[in-house]
Formats: structure tokens, sequence, C-alpha cells
């Protein structure tokens, strides 16, 4: 699928690269389902390219960077188009339903009963195909998200310490309560980014040595001027060709994210502002009452994504102990090991792949090394090799870098 705005004649700027080992990789590969591997925590979006080339002052990748992170956008509204292309093949929609059930069961407290609004289910959507939101955002605690769908509508809600999920099609609603606000205008915890600039921190995580970061010219995006931030793998092996970030010339809010693979051809994910603005929202954006006869659902006392603060201390994520990650940079593989003997597990209980285990490796590619033999699960992006042993190596590697990892690690 092609990336929305696909007008890539930019000018060429001047490409600096920042000093070699300013950030160290805070990077954490997960693979979400062996279903399409669409595993992930290696946020990352595609090639952008709105057109129009304004005449902007020069500036550094340095400079670009220092300028995200100095950005404090208190107060914003807009339309978000996200495209998203992994090259999963057509399972007739089967991958997302199986990566929703398995959010909103942890959703509920892993009792399988989960709520059609429960964001952490409902908004692993994101993960394939095209869509639209709009957001809004007053201060650190008033943001709404809203997924707009063939005649219906989900929102997430977040006013002061009530956090609401409301999908329109089921008539359901999903109540939390919020943390403590953090000071910053962040939107309320959910399973997987949805605006430019969720992608464009998790990718300034990644930059480190191995990476190298430049200026790629100018562009307008949603009616604004904005720089172009390209980071690219410096090591091969990595399936990552470049990651360009339009950065908003006066604000430094990130508007526009493009992730192209190293094989070429359309964005694999393309996330970007096609309308914006940065006056204060109406109050009563943010308000919501339950509508009659609707289903309320109470989840979780805060509306942290479960198993967060384990990632944030680097630890495993929840239902992965064991995880290691080989290698380093944009080559670096997490391996852990299922336990599950014979390959792709067929028995494992409902939420997990459970009998999709034979059909999916229909899907894959047959290797062998010296660590026995396996099978490979290809995306445009991010690749897993399951052996016959039951063990998992992923990441955002070609098929290669997968076998000679675990022939490493043997």
């Amino acid at each position: 699928m092609a990336p929305i705005d696909s007008d890539d004649s930019t000018t060429a700027g001047a490409g600096e690269e920042p000093q070699a080992g300013r950030r160290k990789a805070a990077r954490y590969v997960v693979p979400v389902a062996v279903v399409g591997v669409a595993a992930v925590t290696i946020g990352l979006v595609p090639a952008l390219a709105d057109s129009g080339d304004p005449d902007l002052p020069k500036v550094t990748a340095e400079q670009l960077i220092e300028k995200i992170a100095a950005s404090d956008v208190q107060q914003m509204s807009g339309t978000v188009r996200i495209n998203t292309d992994l090259g999963l093949p057509d399972l007739g929609g089967l991958e997302s339903g199986l990566m929703s059930g398995m959010a909103a069961g942890r959703g509920s407290g892993g009792d399988g009963g989960g709520s059609a609004a429960d964001p952490s289910a409902k908004l692993t959507e994101l993960a394939s195909g095209s869509h639209t939101l709009r957001v809004a955002v007053d201060g650190p605690d008033r943001q709404k998200l809203s997924l707009m769908e063939n005649a219906a509508e989900y929102s997430l809600i977040h006013d002061g310490k009530d956090v609401w999920g409301y999908d329109s099609k089921s008539n359901e609603v999903y109540h939390s309560t919020a943390p403590a606000s953090s000071g910053s205008a962040e939107q309320p915890r959910k399973d997987v980014p949805a605006t430019p600039k969720d992608f464009a921190d998790e990718a300034l995580k990644s930059i480190d040595d191995t990476t190298s970061v430049s200026v790629g010219g100018t562009a307008q995006v949603a009616g604004r001027d904005a720089y172009r931030l390209v980071v690219e793998p410096k090591q091969d092996g990595s399936t990552v060709g470049a990651i360009t970030v339009a950065v908003d010339a006066e604000t430094g809010t990130p508007l526009k994210f493009t992730l192209t693979p190293a094989s070429g051809g359309a964005a694999v994910v393309d996330v970007g502002f096609t309308k914006v603005g940065f006056a204060k929202p109406d109050a009563s954006t943010f308000d919501f009452t339950p509508p009659e006869g609707a289903k309320v659902t109470e989840g979780d006392k805060s509306a942290e994504t479960p198993g967060h603060d384990r990632k944030a201390e680097g630890g495993p994520a929840e239902g992965l102990d064991g995880l290691k990650v080989i290698g380093e940079g944009w080559n670096s593989i997490a391996a852990f090991d299922t336990g599950s003997r014979g390959g792709l597990p067929t028995d494992s209980p409902a939420g997990d792949l459970g009998a999709l285990g034979g059909f999916l490796g229909s899907f894959g590619d047959q290797v062998k090394g010296d660590f026995g033999s396996g099978t490979v699960f290809k995306t445009r992006l991010v690749n897993a090799l399951i052996t016959d042993d039951g063990k998992i190596y992923a990441g955002a590697v070609t098929k290669d870098a997968l076998v000679k990892a675990a022939d490493a690690a043997k």
C-alpha cells in the first residue's frame, strides 16, 4: 500500500551526522504475534513527503533533534492518517482479530472477558491497513483520540482522573482511572503508537553509533513548514531502509513519520497529520457521559499499559520471561525459549496461537543451520525464526541474520 502524500521531491539539505554514541539505544524488540511477526517495539515509521520545499534556515541534525526534544506543545488538535503495510498474508482479518483478542484478555485481567471498548484491544487495529484518527490535547490531563470507522467511531478520552473508551458500534464503554499527571502533555497509555510524535520518540531512542542521522531538506505537511530528519542504519543486515520525520519548523512537533524498508517499495508505515492546529481545544471536546443503555466495564485502577513498568526498567515483557537481546543497534535480535518442542506451538491456550500453528506454518520458510531446523516468518520489517526445539529469534533483520544468531547461540 503506497503511503499518502507520496510526492517526495523536496530539496536535499545539509547532512550532518551527530557525535557517535551521543545517545545509546533503548531498543526493545518483542514478537507481538507470530501470525505476522508484526512484533515490534522498535517503534518506527516510513519516508514522508507532502508537496513543497519551503526555504528555511539551515540546521544540523543535532540541532533538529534538540528542537524535537525541547518541543513543549501543550495544546493541539488535528487529523492523522495512518497507513501500515507489513506485507502480511491476507487472512481475511484473522490476524487483526487474533491480536485484538489477545489484548482484550489482558485488559480485563486475562480472563478473556474483555470489553470491545478496551483501548488495549481496540487500538491494535492500527497495526495494519489504513486508518483516520482525530486527536486533541489540552495539557497533561486532557487528551482525546478518536478512531474513525465505517459508520462508527471509537474514542479514547482522558479527562482528569478518568479515562474513557467508547465504541459506538457495540455501544460499550470502558472506564479506568488515570495515573497521576506526569507534567507533560502525553496521551493516555496505550498499546500502540498513534501519532507522528509517538513514532518519532521511539525512533530517536534508536540513535546510537550504529546510526546515520542527517537533515534531508524541507517539506510542507498539513500546510506547515517542516524540516526533514533522516535516520538510517549504518549496519548491514537490517530490514530498515530509512526513517524520515517531518519536524514542524516553528514548534518542533513531529508532523509526519515514515519508514521505508531496505527491500524498497512502498513505506511500511506512514503516519502524518493531514490537518493540525495549535490552539486550545474547546473544553467540551473532552466531556463524556456513558450513553443510555451502554454496557460499562470498569478496568484497572491505573490506565497504564499492562507490563509497562517492566518495559521501562528494561525487563522482559509480560509473558516473555527469559527474553535476551542478541547483537546491538539496528541488528538487535530478541531471543527467548517457548519451552515448546517441535517448532510452532499448536496446543497453546486460547489467546495465543492455539491451533493456528499448523496453518501459519504454511506461510514460513524452512531453514537449517548449526542450530538445527526451523521456520522463518517474514514481514517487510520484522522477521522471526522459530526453531524446532522451541526457541524464537525476532528482529528487524534479515532471514540470514536470524539464522546466524541462532547458530551462534547454539
